[in-house]
């Protein structure tokens, strides 16, 4: 089971790498190009489903995006460990 909180990088076309911090359901996505939202209110087994997603952008489309208030990180807080 991936560990909730770590960073996950992967190989991908859409995203660089997220993490989940499951005491306050907020999934963190950075993109390729940089940019970085929190996703709140995200259950865990969305988080277990994008870990273990063969694709994590049509994963991320099809079950994140539209679905979870978010809010972009700030550039000076992206290069902050999550």
């Amino acid at each position: 089971m991936p560990q909730a909180g770590a960073l996950g990088v992967m190989p991908s076309s859409v995203i660089r790498a997220f993490s989940y911090d499951p005491d306050i359901r907020t999934l963190r996505i950075v993109f390729l190009s940089g940019r970085a939202y929190l996703y709140a209110g995200v259950p865990e087994d969305i988080y277990l489903g994008l870990c273990t997603a063969p694709s994590k952008g049509a994963f991320f489309n099809t079950m994140i995006r539209d679905r979870f208030a978010f809010s972009e990180i700030s550039p000076a807080l992206r290069r902050a460990k999550p």
